[in-house]
C-alpha cells in the first residue's frame, strides 16, 4: 500500500519597509517584510495567512517581537 500526501505550503512576499530600530547582534538597519502564506492540497489553496516578519539586513538575522 503506498499513501502520497500531495501538500504543499507557498509563501509570497507582498511588500517591504524600514523597521524602527536597530539590530540588536549587530546594529543594522532592520526591514519588516509582509507574507503571505497558503498552504495547498493538491493544488487547492485550503488557507490563507498574512505574517509580519522582520530580519536585519546586515547579518541576516531573523529578528522575534515579544507580544
Amino acid at each position: 500500500m503506498c499513501l502520497v500526501v500531495l501538500c504543499d505550503e507557498e509563501e509570497r512576499v507582498l511588500g517591504r519597509q524600514e523597521a524602527p530600530g536597530r539590530c540588536p547582534y549587530c546594529g543594522g538597519t532592520v526591514v519588516a517584510t509582509d507574507v503571505e502564506s497558503s498552504c495547498l492540497f493538491c493544488f487547492v489553496p485550503l488557507c490563507f495567512k498574512a505574517k509580519r516578519r522582520f530580519h536585519c539586513t546586515l547579518c541576516s538575522r531573523r529578528l522575534v517581537t515579544n507580544p
